[in-house]
């Protein structure tokens, strides 16, 4: 748990030099960027660490609500000042998706899609060794109770099978903090 001394700002400060810290000098680290609270309180925190060593990822797969990759992009470059890659996957992600009507297929059929999409953007990143991930205290201790600790990443998170996969290690900095925690994280950063 936290101490009762936490604060939005001594928190920040603290999980900045934490992934400063963590990462070598010459590494770099990406992020999977889906324009939600978690993963840009997340991204931020560690654009503070690295600077440009940290690269987003954001994945347009032909499902967002309209407008959503323009406003996602708009706010990650103009106003967070984010290393961002924007991944046009619409039509690759509607492809593999004609004819399936079953949602449990459906959600699995993106989670593949997503990670095959974000290996192969991430493989151009010189030296990637790290994976930012957004995941808060409630996905870890579902994960703990419900499927033990080897399935910590729930299946609804897209970046499901990356870090095996690529062999990456994980940044997980938000994963002491329930939402609301978040949330006042985030506003201490301007996000």
């Amino acid at each position: 748990g936290l101490s009762p001394t936490w604060t939005p700002g001594s928190f920040s400060e603290q999980a900045v030099a934490d992934v400063a810290t963590q990462v070598g000098k010459d590494e770099s680290v990406i992020c999977g960027l889906s324009g939600g609270v978690d993963s840009t309180v997340a991204a931020v925190l560690c654009q503070k660490a690295l600077g440009e060593r940290l690269v987003c990822i954001f994945v347009d797969n032909g499902l967002l609500r309209a407008g959503e990759r323009e406003s996602v992009e708009h706010t990650m470059r103009s106003q967070l000042h984010l290393n961002l890659i924007v991944v046009d996957a619409r039509e690759r992600f509607l492809n593999a998706l004609v004819g399936v009507t079953e949602p449990e297929r459906k959600r699995k059929i993106i989670g593949h899609e997503f990670i095959e999409v974000f290996d192969e953007h991430s493989r151009h990143i010189k030296n990637v060794k790290y994976l930012v991930q957004g995941t808060l205290y409630p996905d870890v201790i579902e994960s703990i109770s419900v499927r033990g600790p080897s399935a910590v990443i729930k299946s609804h998170h897209n970046v499901g099978g990356l870090p095996e996969r690529m062999k990456l290690k994980l940044i997980e900095p938000l994963r002491e903090l329930f939402k609301d925690e978040v949330r006042r994280v985030g506003d201490t950063l301007a996000i």
